[in-house]
């Protein structure tokens, strides 16, 4: 039985909620952090990226930006900007995006889930994020970006959720992008105990986003546990922040590809070579096409979009990894077609998520790319199946909107 619970949350007074709350740390570089910033001393963009706080080309990952980022922490919370609950609580974080809502339950998930498997995962991490995220909590001694987790639903949760949406939200505010979010707070302790129990009945937790923070996390719960061997597991650095979404509420958008050039390959020849894996015909609509199935891609190249079709035999339907449409597309055109053995280091492939439009693929390849590829989004059944077979999907596979912010919960860890 997986573990949630509820917790005292350190986050901003009302007044301040829409200036802290911040997109993740990992969605933008130093640059973009401090134009986003500009203007706004609150911005949790101050803790998370501490560097646009310091001299221009400080190291990112120097012994300053981590002691900057807990000294703003610090500070948020001395001058009030930040205040903690006084009891443990549950929070209720809805955001609607586009007219589409979802709704989860901020609580704290526990250590020893994502150890035992119980809290599933699909992605490797790469040690030198891990790193970064590690120096992060450890030195802020905190949790400040939350995990994005999901489960299969259960009704008696939701009841329970929509009862507390019909009452006033502590926060309630717009992003400069359109996105509405608005929170409410569960102090009830009957309630919160009632939850805990009902989602202890859930069955296992998935990790939908946030896989490096999420193993930061638990490294550093490790070495909490090294430097106090007597510890009981009641400990706040047994737990870490998490969001927690019912599966069905929540919407994949597809992450596209686009390619530096065709490997010394005509257009012609790589037409006819891909058509051995692919049915290619030109894209049934005017303008940009977007694959309507799984299993099939469009192909932007020489200012025209191409519908490509992946024929029988070319996949194993029955492996959930294999039958993924990015792992057909690696297997079958990137790799050996293109040359792009591994996607995450190859520097002539760039990924875009589908919040940016097809229309960002076709000036890519204007600009710098010579083609593109539109995808058909990775489901959540994909996910979890992938996930309870204990496998690994391929990089770039999904692509979450809306983003949890930050800067909305902390989760102090002593």
């Amino acid at each position: 039985m997986a573990v949630f619970k509820p917790f005292k949350s350190l986050r901003p007074t009302p007044e301040y909620a829409s200036k802290v709350a911040a997109l993740p740390y990992d969605v933008m570089n130093s640059e973009e952090a401090k134009v986003m910033v500009e203007g706004n001393p609150y911005s949790f963009l101050h803790i998370d990226k501490a560097e646009i706080d310091l001299p221009d080309g400080t190291y990112l990952y120097s012994d300053e930006v981590y002691a900057k980022a807990a000294e703003n922490l610090k500070r948020y919370e001395t001058e009030g900007i930040l205040k903690s609950d006084e009891t443990p609580c549950f929070y209720i974080y809805r955001q609607i995006m586009n007219g589409r809502e979802q709704t989860g339950l901020v609580g704290c998930a526990d250590v020893d889930d994502y150890i035992n498997n119980r809290i599933k995962k699909h992605e490797l991490t790469r040690a030198d994020k891990e790193a970064d995220r590690i120096r992060h909590v450890d030195t802020c001694d905190a949790n400040t970006g939350p995990i994005f987790l999901c489960y299969k639903g259960q009704s008696e949760i939701d009841d329970i959720i929509n009862e507390y949406k019909n009452s006033t939200p502590v926060y309630d505010f717009v992003t400069d992008d359109g996105i509405a979010n608005t929170v409410w707070v569960i102090d009830d302790i009957a309630i919160c105990e009632k939850l805990s129990a009902l989602l202890s009945e859930v069955g296992d937790f998935y990790i939908a986003d946030g896989h490096h923070r999420c193993a930061s996390a638990v490294n550093v719960a490790k070495m909490r546990r090294e430097q106090n061997p007597d510890y009981n597991g009641t400990e706040e650095f047994n737990f870490f922040l998490a969001v927690l979404f019912p599966a069905e509420s929540l919407e994949i958008m597809d992450y596209n590809r686009v390619v530096k050039d065709l490997n010394g390959n005509t257009k012609e020849e790589f037409i006819e070579k891909i058509s051995d894996a692919f049915t290619v015909e030109k894209a049934p609509c005017d303008g940009a096409y977007h694959p309507e199935t799984k299993h099939t891609f469009g192909l932007y190249l020489d200012n025209e979009w191409y519908k490509l079709t992946a024929k029988t035999g070319t996949f194993d339907e029955n492996n959930p990894v294999d039958q993924l449409d990015v792992s057909i597309l690696q297997k079958n055109l990137l790799t050996p077609i293109l040359n792009i053995g591994d996607p995450r280091t190859d520097k002539r492939i760039d990924f875009i998520g589908g919040i940016r439009g097809l229309g960002e693929l076709e000036r890519r390849v204007s600009e710098d790319m010579e083609l593109a590829f539109s995808m058909y989004p990775t489901t959540l059944d994909d996910l979890m199946d992938i996930a309870d077979a204990n496998m690994i999907m391929p990089p770039k596979s999904t692509w979450f909107e809306p983003k949890l912010l930050s800067g909305l919960f902390i989760h102090k860890l002593k």
